[in-house]
């Protein structure tokens, strides 16, 4: 019994007969300095992160969820801030960062912009607001409130 051949997917004889072929790559190297620094605001900044979010709580609530206890700070001309809560958070931001902020360059047409990342660990929690804890927010601020307070009665529950 012999069995039939079978051929295999690598070849000895064309592996010997191979000729060796190089390979060019060419990076394409774009120069920041001809692209367009105009400068942006904190304002625009924010906005467009208000727009993003918007769009990925209809779109993909995930990534939304994850990523809407963060924070953007214009940090210097050129320079955005991303604070972030949490290491799992920033990988969930990293699928949709590319997008954001090429749009982001693209609309203020400042392409030399830089984005820092920082961890922030006050941010990792986001607590829910009682209308008792904005009140006793608002009394570090102006001890005067606890004193209506006391007269008034406000019913904060």
């Amino acid at each position: 019994m012999s069995r039939p051949g079978i051929s295999s997917g690598f070849s000895i004889s064309s592996f010997l007969n191979k000729e060796e072929t190089t390979v060019v790559e060419e990076k394409v190297v774009a120069k920041t300095e001809q692209l367009p620094q105009n400068h942006f605001t904190e304002t625009d900044l924010q906005a467009e992160w208000n727009l993003l979010l918007k769009q990925l709580q209809r779109k993909d609530a995930i990534i939304f969820n994850a990523i809407k206890s963060f924070k953007m700070i214009k940090s210097g001309e050129n320079e955005i801030t991303v604070l972030f809560p949490s290491d799992s958070a920033k990988a969930e931001f990293d699928k949709v960062s590319r997008e954001f902020f090429n749009h982001f360059k693209t609309k203020v047409h400042n392409h030399s912009i830089q984005v820092a990342y920082k961890r922030d660990a006050e941010n990792l929690k986001v607590e829910v607001m009682t209308p008792r804890k904005k009140f006793e927010k608002f009394v570090k601020l102006n001890p005067l409130l606890k004193d209506l307070d006391d007269l008034m009665k406000f019913d904060l529950t």
